[in-house]
Formats: C-alpha cells, structure tokens, sequence
C-alpha cells in the first residue's frame, strides 16, 4: 500500500515537473514571464480543476516555503548595505508617492468587497509591490539597463523591497490577529532586526561572507542553503517572517561571495519558485474566479494608471525625457512573485475569505502579462502617434496653403 501511494506520488510529482517545463518553454518562446502559466497549471490541477494532486500535497507545501525564502534570499543578494542606503536617500520621495498611488486602490477594493482591515492589508501590498523578476528581464531583454531611466527604475524597486521588510512583519501580525501592542512590538522587532542587519552588513559583511563562503560548491551550497533556512525559521518564530529574515541574510552577504551564491542558488530558486505558484495555484478553486474578475480588470486598469504616473514623475525629477518618463512609468507595471507571496501568506492564515485568492491570482496573471507588453510597445506607440501628429499638421497646413491660393 505504501509502495503503491509512493508510486503515485512521484508519477504526479514528475508530471508536475515536466508539466512545468513546457509551461516555461512556452513562456520563453512567446517572450513572457512563466509565472502566469504556472498560476494556471496550478488551477487546472487543483481545487475545482480538471485533476486534482492528493499524493504531493505535503512535499509541494514544504517546496513552496522553501520557494519564498529562496525568492527573498537571492533578491536581497542583489543589493549591498550601502546600495540600499543609497537608494532609499534618493528614491524616498517617489517611494512615498508609490506606496500613496498603488497600495491605495487594493485597500479600497478589499474594503468595497467587505473583507476588512485584514483584507485590505493584505491586498495593499498585493496591488503595491511591482515585480522586480519580470521587470529585470525585460530591461535585460529589450537592452534597456544602461538607458538613463533605469536607475530611477532600480531605486524605486529597492524602495519598495525595503518597504517590505517592514510590511510584512505587519502583516504577519494582523494575520495572526495580534493586538495593537504585539503589533507594535512585531513591528519594533522587525525595525531593529534591519538596522542591525544594516549596520552589520555595512561594518561586517565580509566576516558574514567568510561564514558562509567555501572554494567546494557542494559545501558552500549546504552552508548557503542551511543558513538561510536556519534564520528564516528563527524570524518566523519571532513573528517577523521567514521571508524577511531570508532577505536579511542575503543584504549581509556580499561582494564575491553574493554574486557565487546566487549563480549556485538560481536554478534552485526556479525549481521551488515554480512549485510556490502552483501551490498558489492549487489553492484557487477556478469556480471562484468569474465573481471577482470585473473587479480584477477594474483593479488592473487602475493600478496600470498608477505605477505609469510613478514612473513617469520619478523619471521626469531624474531629467528623463518624454520617452525615458514613458519607459519608466511601464517598466514598473508588472506585478508576479512578490504579490503572490503575500497574497499567500493571507490565504494560508486563514484570515481572508476564499474570494481574495482568485482576486490575486486573477490580478497577477493580467499584471504579468500587460507589464512585458506595455513595456514592449510604449515606445514604437509613442513614435507613431508623434509621427501621426506631424502628418496631420502637414496636411493641415496644405490646406491652408491651398486654401489661401484659391481665395487670391
């Protein structure tokens, strides 16, 4: 019997797998993220889907936390103490104005759709953080990283990922439906964990880095990987989030060893990313998507106008041009990882009702789909409406001309 549910488990584990990798040869061959389709394979497979795992659903639980610490690990390896600092000097104005312009349309959808203060936290963050995976690769894609705007991109996206190191330790006490003193509290240990990661990566990073660091790949990915699990498990016991202390550690690792440890960690993160959106995914049923998808696309729109306006006004104080402002303003429209990481944290708390996760899925798979799209045709649009313009005022300007030669 147990041979038999093992046989099953690892024919649909393997299926999952394979599965996946065409999802994510599709999303590469059309120039798109995979995280929308791996959303949907997890809807087809699961609650309400066309077949449903009940042998895997233990392993893609614990993959899929293992994905969100791998997530925050790698992004906060992207970034020095001193980058971090630097940014948040020079983007906190633009910063504020994100947080006012898009976290603020989620809060009033949640709270139209009764789902209450919890709701309307959780979904904040939903509609505020912009994906800095898919936006990465798009920069990278269309060859726009040395462009003048890309900066103000970048600040904006350090901005907000340190906006979620206190987020989330907020969120993770309304969840949890802690009064307002614990709240406090969490939140006051989570302020200090970051100045103290922050003064410690700024004064002591390369003793950090020599902790971990090691010349056999094999041992360095076991210290690596040990590590942050070890403190994303003591931040999660303290009520601070796995996710923030796994960001953490990766802000306190740096130079060589940070740009080793992501190499050696990225196909990891993949594998168990992928299995986070499909767990997702999983637990969407799809019965629930068609009574919320008005206010999805109504969302959308919204928040489409609100991360372009950003965009638009950080590049413009920068000294971008028309097109940079454009660029800009549509590099930040996606939203993917990040968004579902909170969203899932709200769902596996229990605390929001089964509607808010086909909000957020249906939300994420329109912003990740028009946030490459926008970025792509904002320019050549540009261009041709420029163009039409001249072309009318020449015309214009013909008439007239024959106009006058008639009259005389």
């Amino acid at each position: 019997m147990v041979a038999h549910e093992t046989a099953l488990a690892l024919i649909q584990l393997g299926a999952v797998f394979f599965g996946l990798g065409l999802l994510g040869r599709v999303a590469a061959r059309i120039g798109m993220s995979p995280i929308p389709l791996y959303l949907i394979g997890g809807l087809v497979f699961g609650t309400g889907g066309l077949i449903e795992l009940d042998h895997v659903d233990e392993f893609i639980h614990l993959a899929s936390e293992i994905g969100v610490v791998l997530l925050l690990l790698l992004l906060g390896l992207e970034y020095t103490a001193k980058e971090l600092v630097t940014g948040l000097k020079s983007s906190w104005a633009a910063g504020v104005l994100d947080i006012v312009l898009n976290a603020t349309p989620g809060v009033i959808v949640a709270l139209m759709l009764g789902w209450g203060v919890t709701g309307a936290v959780a979904m904040a963050g939903v509609t505020y953080i912009s994906s800095s995976g898919i936006i990465a690769k798009v920069l990278g894609d269309l060859g726009r990283l040395g462009n003048r705007e890309t900066p103000t991109i970048l600040s904006i996206l350090v901005f907000e990922d340190l906006v979620m190191a206190g987020y989330l330790p907020v969120l993770t006490a309304v969840l949890a439906g802690v009064g307002f003193v614990s709240g406090l509290q969490t939140l006051g240990i989570a302020l200090t964990a970051v100045t103290v990661v922050l003064v410690i990566a700024l004064r002591y990073g390369k003793y950090v880095s020599m902790i971990v660091d090691s010349e056999d790949r094999e041992i360095f990915l076991l210290k690596l990987l040990g590590s942050a699990l070890l403190v994303a498990g003591i931040a999660s016991a303290l009520q601070v989030s796995a996710a923030v202390g796994a960001f953490l550690l990766g802000i306190a690792i740096s130079d060589s060893t940070a740009h080793t440890a992501t190499k050696i960690l990225e196909p990891l993160r993949d594998l168990f990313a992928a299995m986070f959106f499909v767990l997702f995914g999983l637990s969407t049923d799809p019965r629930t998507i068609p009574p919320v998808l008005g206010w999805a696309i109504l969302l959308a729109v919204v928040t489409v106008a609100t991360k372009v306006a950003t965009g638009w006004w950080a590049a413009k104080r920068a000294g971008a041009s028309k097109y940079g402002r454009a660029r800009a303003g549509t590099a930040l429209i996606a939203r993917g990882e990040f968004s579902i990481v909170i969203a899932g944290l709200a769902v596996s708390a229990g605390a929001v009702p089964d509607e808010f996760a086909a909000m957020a899925t249906t939300y994420v798979l329109l912003m990740a789909v028009m946030g490459p799209i926008a970025a792509r045709v904002v320019e050549p649009l540009l261009r041709w409406a420029e163009t039409r313009k001249r072309s009318t005022r020449t015309d214009n300007g013909e008439s007239l001309e024959v106009t006058d030669a008639a009259q005389s």
